[in-house]
């Protein structure tokens, strides 16, 4: 419960863990056992929420209401503001067929589109980025298994269009076909594109002919 809620109020303020333990007077690593839910309480806790702006019930999840000097609740099960949720919550699109794992065309990909609420929380321990650069997009084909399943979903960063780091996922275009594969800069200036799957052939991207689309930061496996 307080590492959710210290997530929300941080991200509502634009801080770092760092940066409240700085304020507060402590060390990151203290602030991050707290967010990790580590640690279920310190006697830190009433600077914490003062920086914050809200109460020491809050955080520890004896109240649902974040003002301060609000008295603890009694106890009733899901008993949530609809506003206070929807606060809490990010619509990110769904594209079912744009970024198709075996290759699938990237034309017409609003008439594919649907919007559904994700939790900010589950969504912030991934990614920073603003809602209007995420996008969920369904698997398709095997050819990233077994990190990837065809019934998997991806979360991907489209904030994130710049190769640094080698073989992390991608959703990106080759040729005209949407993809997600793993990336790695050749020496010679070319990019292998690489699937986790042993049966599928590396390819390789030349002369400008791959365009990222976003990171794959996150996947969501249906059970």
């Amino acid at each position: 419960m307080i590492g959710e809620r210290l997530a929300i109020l941080l991200e509502d303020r634009g801080w770092s863990q760092a940066e409240l333990a700085r304020r507060v007077g402590i060390t990151p690593q203290s602030i991050g056992k707290l967010a990790r839910g580590e640690s279920q309480g310190s006697k830190h806790l009433h600077r914490i929420a003062a920086l914050l702006e809200t109460s020491p019930d809050y955080l520890m999840g004896d109240t649902d209401n974040p003002h301060p000097g609000h008295a603890p609740d009694k106890k009733v099960p899901f008993k949530l503001d609809p506003a206070e949720v929807a606060d809490r919550t990010l619509e990110i699109p769904v594209i079912d067929l744009a970024y198709g794992m075996g290759g699938t065309y990237l034309d017409d990909v609003d008439a594919n589109v649907r919007s559904e609420p994700f939790p900010l929380s589950f969504i912030r321990r991934y990614t920073k980025a603003k809602a209007e650069d995420l996008v969920i997009a369904d698997g398709l084909g095997d050819s990233m298994a077994p990190t990837i399943g065809s019934n998997d979903q991806m979360l991907i960063d489209r904030s994130v269009d710049t190769l640094r780091v080698a073989d992390q996922i991608w959703a990106f275009s080759f040729g005209g076909v949407g993809m997600v594969k793993r990336l790695r800069p050749r020496p010679d200036g070319s990019i292998a594109i690489l699937s986790d799957n042993s049966a599928v052939p590396e390819d390789r991207a030349v002369d400008e002919e791959l365009f990222l689309i976003g990171r794959v930061v996150a996947i969501v496996r249906k059970v």
